[in-house]
């Protein structure tokens, strides 16, 4: 039996959502799997995966347009295999609260990639994120990182198990 290859890809300008790709990658591997994170930009052919997990940082309710052109380009081969998608964005403790339901970009891609699930975790905007909002936001107190380690922890060991329970 060979082991499971997972792909991680995200879309995220300043790093926000790759920490939390990261995250996920690394819980994979630490379950069994072999897990790749890479930049969704990054990402040409997903044919040697056996499941992706996708995510992009919202902005505006948008998803980040990497995210957006990796899905589109891979569509026929994501259609192949388990799908999941997350999405990295409230700049308050909101997704630690409850479950965000997908914006409505992202609503659409479950539906058009068939995916399994999708889960919103909260972003992060500090000091060292850089852009005129970004130091706007800090300014005014409205920053902060709102990634929560364990949650996403969770949800990868979770991804985990729905891999080693289907054939």
């Amino acid at each position: 039996m060979t082991t499971k290859r997972v792909l991680v890809a995200y879309g995220s300008k300043h790093g926000a959502t790759a920490g939390i790709a990261e995250e996920i990658g690394a819980t994979l591997r630490a379950d069994g799997y072999d897990a790749a994170v890479l930049p969704a930009r990054d990402v040409k052919d997903i044919e040697d995966y056996d499941a992706v997990v996708l995510g992009g940082s919202l902005y505006a309710n948008r998803w980040h347009h990497s995210a957006r052109r990796c899905a589109r380009r891979n569509a026929e081969a994501l259609g192949g295999r388990p799908v999941w998608l997350f999405s990295s964005g409230p700049i308050d403790s909101s997704a630690e609260q409850h479950d965000v339901p997908p914006v409505r970009g992202v609503a659409r891609q479950m539906e058009r990639l068939h995916a399994r699930e999708h889960m919103t975790f909260g972003g992060s905007i500090t000091a060292s994120t850089p852009g005129w909002v970004a130091h706007h936001l800090v300014r005014h107190g409205e920053g902060g990182d709102f990634r929560n380690p364990e949650r996403i922890r969770a949800w990868a060991h979770h991804i985990g198990a729905e891999l080693a329970a289907s054939p």
